[in-house]
């Protein structure tokens, strides 16, 4: 991306420098896309919500990890999605969020702790209609024609010449060893999950969206996070991400209802952390009540604003398109 003006250039960082990383152009871009965001939602009779950043509530997954406040008792969000659902519980049909999200240990090209995110949820959507609502959002904010639909299976054969579903560990470390990927040492032969993100992070997603944006679809149940599982052969989450250029720009449910299996997950979760050497995060909270209470059918995404921008800039790092990344904050 060619800077507007001199306060794009790179300078070396020092408490005294108080100019922003982002050009005006840039900065100028960011404000036209959340207008196009708010336009997009607001033309489909979505309704604008806020909601708490910090909470004592949290997204409990085995590799996000939220910066704690208040001797560890609330949380800075990962995601909204939480309180969301909780609205969607006490009557809220169509709803959006543009909003701030936090993850530690989260910073380089594609990564920022602090970062903008937009998240919606539909009751009544499945699937089909959250990936063409996606998709919709994505030709509105990039123009680059709509999405191309790829399951999660095809993406794998079409790049790395297996199926995801049926290979076991030694398939998938032989398809990585074929495609020229040098696995970590750290990644264990019994790890599934570890290799299958292996595999899709360095010889498939960089391939996807490369003409238009991809949306890949149909994962493997044991990715479902907060996704429902759809049973047959074999059993799949319904759940969607959205890909241009190579980079991971949306993730997209069709929502998990049931409390039970997510206290399940929430466990299973906070197992592998342990594992990991990391802290367990709070398996209770309120959106478990929500949903015992009664959480409708409905499909949810959160996109990555700042990587949307970055794209639609021409940019090759989110400092670019943001005014005070962490090293200026």
């Amino acid at each position: 991306m060619n800077a507007p003006d001199d306060a794009a250039e790179t300078r070396p960082t020092s408490p005294g420098d108080f100019r922003p990383a982002a050009g005006w152009d840039a900065l100028r871009l960011r404000a036209r896309l959340l207008r196009t965001v708010r336009a997009f939602f607001d033309d489909r009779n979505f309704l604008e919500v806020e909601t708490p950043l910090l909470s004592a509530d949290t997204v409990v997954d085995r590799h996000l990890d939220p910066f704690t406040v208040d001797g560890g008792r609330l949380y800075l969000q990962t995601s909204p999605e939480f309180c969301m659902k909780r609205l969607l519980a006490a009557g809220g049909e169509a709803i959006y969020q543009i909003t701030r999200a936090f993850r530690r240990e989260e910073q380089g090209r594609l990564h920022n702790p602090e970062f903008t995110m937009v998240e919606w949820y539909r009751v009544g959507d499945g699937m089909a209609e959250g990936m063409r609502l996606l998709g919709d959002l994505g030709e509105a904010m990039l123009g680059r024609g709509g999405a191309e639909l790829l399951t999660y299976r095809e993406a794998f054969e079409r790049h790395v010449g297996i199926d995801p579903h049926a290979a076991d560990t030694e398939a998938l470390a032989r398809a990585a060893r074929d495609v020229g990927i040098d696995a970590p040492a750290s990644l264990s032969t019994t790890d599934r999950n570890g290799w299958l993100d292996l595999l899709l992070a360095l010889g498939v997603q960089p391939r996807l969206g490369r003409e238009r944006p991809t949306i890949v679809y149909d994962y493997p149940a044991s990715q479902a996070a907060l996704a429902q599982v759809r049973t047959g052969q074999p059993p799949v989450a319904e759940r969607f991400e959205l890909y241009f250029s190579g980079v991971e720009l949306a993730n997209g449910y069709h929502e998990l209802t049931d409390a039970a299996e997510l206290r399940r997950r929430n466990a299973r979760a906070n197992t592998l952390r342990r594992q990991d050497g990391k802290s367990p995060l709070p398996e209770e909270s309120r959106l478990l009540a929500a949903m015992d209470a009664g959480l409708p059918e409905a499909t949810g995404a959160a996109l990555g604003f700042d990587r949307v921008v970055m794209l639609a800039a021409g940019a090759t790092s989110l400092a670019e398109v943001m005014a005070f990344p962490m090293d200026r904050a």
